[in-house]
């Protein structure tokens, strides 16, 4: 078999389906094994002349393992893991090769023989010595591509970062001695704490899902747990969602076992730095890793705990193909290299609750009377509710508002949670409400300052004729306010204290504890150094109202997180919700009780049959594209169909349509299709998409489909 003539012969990799060997293979495989030979009689390595080659080419048809001879040249270097360059696509014609172009690829086995009989393509290039793709690196690859209907390349590719050819000329440091176990400290206030650092110091794998105390005190907790582990023995991998939280732990980490046993995996650290930290943990030179979302990969050796840090951020959602989840990963990680697990955050979601109602996972959760020593005082306020103060309504602020934010300026900091960014991101007609959209691509219309003309949010075209095609009005009023007109209106409510902005564009890590209007967007709230004094939770509605099967859970949890940087209600600490306080995520914020919503949310799903307790997949696509998904894929027994649906066009220049359909063009009329099994079922549904897939770019169906397992967004 050769990667040269990859479109005829084809050895298909683990779990290749039957269907795919038949569509793929043209002619059949002799039983008696080939001697391997290449063409033109090159020599080739003895004893192991056969290199298996995972080809980097991230599609569904070709998810399977090519087999290339090795030549003589490259015997010692071409090993399981390595790196090297291919030639794919060729085709022997009277003994010479025609056509092909050159691949990279990963050795995932040396083998003596070869089950196709023809001539093998020899290895181009050997690219690096260094085995980068091991074998439980391969494994846990494969796995979470068979979970989300993948490509093993293409998970591949997330795992393995880029080469950086400097990085790997460095030679390994030698590892250091494991540390000592380290104290309880802060986790002497949950009542299973300590034993649960025992049993990790002590070599065990306990389950737990910890729902953090508010307060500055998680980052510590979490490095204790690493801390614990690595005392062991054994290593840790700790994934946190954004690069803000994850300097927290990590300079908590280095403060409790020093420098050199750990490195920190993110973004900010650059291509080249980041390749050289993860070599160290590919080298087993250091055992514990605190990084970002792609962290969920790393090939630690001797892993003992892995731990995720707020499981309901979007950020643990990989946007690129196959859209692994880091909780998903690391779950999978804890079964197969029956490791600990930590599942943490100041809430808990509802897969969360899953977890300990099943049994899997045990609750590591404080008593009410350390939550109410540790939480800060919660009111609520309806979003209606008219301020009597003339400040007060400048600022848009309810009375009940004004006073704790006066108040609690002369103490310390404030901060002011808006859930939107910008000016004023959406406006409205004056006269009958009626949303303003754009007449040339029908985007909602925005203003970007104070005395600016409306624009297009999507095709970025001014709109200063705009008029309301439902009354005919001409005037426009702001149905949502951003940050900025937020901090405007504050600033000149509260003139002599300074207002500071956190957001997208530029993200504060931290601010003083001197009296300051903070106003952040959820995600990006500052740390203060002392605790705020109080904080403003704005425009409820705007969060609980998305049509989204999480909003009332992604509501609390975004307050939940703002509230915790609040100063506990003995120092004075106040957190104000401007949102309906009869309401489900608002009365658990008042309790400090997010484990109870989350049960109650997991209830509620059972009964009604959402994910996590079924499973289901979206397809997207063209209506005939869909039509011809369906009648190819053969589903388990059990599987509901619902749909197809017709979903909202993308944005004017193409874009993500709602079903996570990459690219669908504007205005094309595409359709999801929904499908649901039963609990248990979830591999034989990610096959049989993978398989309909498969035979959909056999047959060169020029409309696309896409397949997301489990979808965030459905409403």
């Amino acid at each position: 078999m050769s990667g040269d003539s990859g479109q005829d012969q084809r050895r298909p990799g683990p779990q290749a389906p039957g269907g795919e060997q038949l569509a793929l293979i043209r002619e059949t495989v002799r039983k008696t094994r080939a001697k391997p030979r290449t063409w033109r009689g090159a020599a080739l390595a003895e004893g192991l002349p056969v290199a298996r080659v995972l080809v980097d080419k991230g599609l569904l048809h070709l998810d399977q393992f090519f087999d290339y001879a090795v030549p003589a040249a490259m015997d010692e270097q071409a090993q399981p893991g390595v790196r090297v360059r291919v030639r794919f696509g060729a085709r022997v014609v009277g003994g010479r090769r025609e056509g092909g172009t050159l691949h990279d690829g990963f050795i995932v086995e040396r083998r003596a023989d070869s089950d196709y009989r023809g001539p093998l393509a020899p290895l181009a290039q050997v690219l690096s010595a260094e085995p980068v793709l091991t074998p439980p690196l391969l494994a846990l690859c494969r796995a979470v591509a068979d979970r989300y209907a993948g490509a093993l390349a293409d998970v591949v590719q997330l795992a393995v970062p880029p080469r950086m050819a400097r990085a790997e000329k460095e030679p390994p440091q030698v590892p250091l001695p494991d540390p000592a176990p380290p104290p309880p400290g802060s986790w002497s206030r949950y009542a299973t704490g300590p034993a649960y650092l025992q049993a990790l110091a002590r070599g065990d794998t306990p389950r737990a899902v910890w729902l953090a105390l508010p307060g500055p005190h998680w980052p510590d907790e979490l490095a204790t747990a690493v801390a614990a582990t690595l005392a062991s023995g054994r290593g840790a991998l700790a994934v946190l969602p954004d690069g803000r939280s994850a300097a927290r732990a990590d300079a908590a980490l280095t403060a409790l076992i020093g420098e050199g046993r750990h490195v920190m995996l993110t973004a900010d650290a650059g291509p080249e730095e980041r390749y050289r930290r993860w070599l160290a943990v590919s080298r087993g030179t250091v055992r514990a890793v605190i990084g970002t979302r792609a962290a969920m990969f790393a090939p630690v050796a001797g892993l003992g705990l892995v731990a995720l840090w707020d499981d309901g951020d979007s950020s643990h959602a990989e946007p690129h193909a196959p859209q692994p989840h880091a909780r998903d990963v690391l779950l999978l990680r804890a079964r197969e290299e029956h490791t600990a697990l930590l599942l943490g955050g100041v809430t808990s979601t509802v897969e969360g609750a899953q977890l300990v109602e099943s049994g899997w996972a045990l609750p590591l959760a404080a008593s009410r009377d350390e939550v109410r020593a540790a939480a800060p005082l919660i009111r609520t306020v309806g979003d209606t509710d008219q301020a009597r103060d003339e400040a007060a309504r400048a600022a848009r602020l309810p009375s009940l508002a004004w006073q704790v934010t006066r108040d609690a300026l002369a103490r310390g900091p404030v901060l002011v949670q808006v859930p939107r960014r910008g000016y004023v991101p959406k406006l409205a007609c004056a006269n009958c409400r009626e949303a303003a959209r754009c007449s040339h691509c029908a985007g909602p219309l925005e203003l970007r300052d104070q005395n600016g003309t409306p624009h297009c949010g999507w095709c970025g075209r001014p709109a200063a004729d705009w008029h309301c095609q439902e009354c005919g009005g001409f005037r426009l009023r702001a149905q949502v306010v951003g940050a900025r007109r937020t901090a405007e209106e504050l600033g000149r409510a509260f003139p002599r204290v300074p207002v500071r902005t956190s957001g997208r564009d530029a993200v504060l890590a931290t601010v003083g504890a001197a009296p300051a209007l903070v106003i952040a967007t959820p995600g990006a709230e500052p740390v203060a150094d002392e605790g705020y004094a109080a904080a403003l939770l704005l425009d409820g509605w705007a969060l609980l109202n998305r049509p989204d099967l999480r909003a009332g859970e992604e509501a609390l949890r975004r307050w939940a997180l703002a509230a915790a940087l609040v100063r506990p209600a003995t120092e004075g600490g106040t957190v104000v919700v401007l949102a309906e306080a009869t309401l489900r995520p608002v009365q658990a914020l008042v309790r400090w009780d997010p484990a109870g919503h989350a049960v109650r949310e997991l209830a509620e799903r059972a009964e009604l049959r959402f994910p996590p307790v079924s499973r289901m997949a979206s397809v997207t696509g063209p209506p005939a594209a869909l039509a011809e998904f369906t009648d190819l894929v053969r589903l388990p027994e059990g599987t509901e169909l619902l749909g197809p649906v017709p979903l909202p066009a993308a944005p004017s220049g193409g874009g993500r349509g709602r079903g996570g359909a990459p690219g669908a063009p504007p205005g094309e009329n595409w359709e999801r299709l929904l499908l649901r099994v039963p609990p248990g079922a979830g591999s034989a549904l990610a096959a049989a998409l993978k398989e309909a897939q498969v035979q959909r770019a056999t047959r060169g169906s020029a409309e696309p489909t896409f397949i997301r397992i489990d979808p965030p967004d459905i409403g």
